[in-house]
């Protein structure tokens, strides 16, 4: 099974009793609140069948889908405007997208944005989204501190442009951030606090930084009304997984904590976006435990 990890780097290089009762089964969404799915997690029947798979997501009761797959200019093998139809005929949308950042989107020589990455942030645009996000930060800016900040001027710059089009550039954390440190700094730390907020969004993904040491209370604590976007997951300790031992798992089976992670997104963390996503499935099928993570967030409120 392909890991997340291993996806985005090949991708970039192709380019009490009652009250608690009460309080989960009729707490009211808030307006602005999105509860979306990444279709990463159910990869493998995007690649077969991407129809029948958001034919399946949106019968669960999904209204809003982010993707994982933007090659050659198409999602899922489609172009923008045909992607954009199948969403709309089956009642989704699709408000934000990964799509790695890597070193062929800058060219500092001409101090601009390449092609590829003005295409990426067109074709964004052409779908709806609202947020363009990079999954992904290339080793090569990560050696030493100031590559790093200087780096983090091209991520407002991607701001900048994504602003012209009416949407925001945003990034997404793994587990290095939390590991790497250069001048004493973590590199989560040095990304936050070297980017603009007006044009650069952070969505959170909580699972990702477990096994790092990355605790999402206190980084929302830390930094309150940061996190736009959030990656809702959930982790148990496995042998097999990548993120410093960890694999995800359905919403409240794990070690994360999600519902109170969840619930103080809500209050402090500035968060209208959560987004699914569950990465291994411990036998069961993704497109089960997609809707199990579902009916466990419309429990939790949403």
């Amino acid at each position: 099974m392909t890991t997340r990890r291993s996806f985005i780097k090949k991708t970039a290089l192709a380019l009490a009793g009652t009250s608690v009762l009460s309080n989960e089964l009729f707490a009211a969404r808030k307006k602005n609140e999105v509860l979306g799915i990444q279709l990463y997690s159910v990869r493998d029947e995007m690649t077969k069948d991407p129809k029948g798979t958001l034919k399946a997501i949106a019968e669960i009761g999904y209204k809003y889908v982010e993707h994982a797959n933007y090659v050659n200019r198409k999602f899922y093998g489609f172009t923008p405007a045909e992607f954009k139809k199948i969403l709309g005929d089956l009642g989704l949308q699709m408000p934000s997208g990964h799509t790695t950042m890597s070193t062929n989107a800058w060219d500092a020589a001409k101090n601009d944005f390449t092609e590829s990455w003005i295409h990426t942030v067109e074709d964004a645009a052409t779908m709806g989204q609202k947020y363009v996000i990079s999954p992904w930060l290339d080793d090569a800016y990560r050696k030493n501190y100031d590559d790093l900040k200087k780096y983090m001027e091209v991520f407002n710059k991607s701001g900048e442009l994504c602003r012209k089009h009416g949407m925001k550039f945003g990034y997404h954390n793994h587990d290095f951030e939390f590991t790497t440190t250069l001048n004493g700094q973590k590199v989560f730390d040095i990304i936050l606090q070297n980017t603009d907020p007006n044009l650069v969004a952070q969505q959170l993904d909580i699972g990702n930084m477990y096994g790092a040491g990355g605790r999402a209370l206190d980084i929302i604590n830390q930094y309150p009304g940061k996190f736009e976007l959030m990656h809702v997951k959930d982790e148990i300790k496995s042998a097999k997984g990548e993120m410093g031992g960890y694999e995800s798992t359905i919403l409240g089976k794990g070690v994360v904590g999600t519902k109170d992670v969840v619930d103080l997104a809500r209050k402090k963390g500035g968060t209208s976006y959560f987004i699914i996503e569950q990465e291994s499935y411990q036998g069961k099928a993704p497109i089960d435990c997609a809707k199990e993570d579902f009916d466990i967030m419309k429990k939790w409120g949403f």
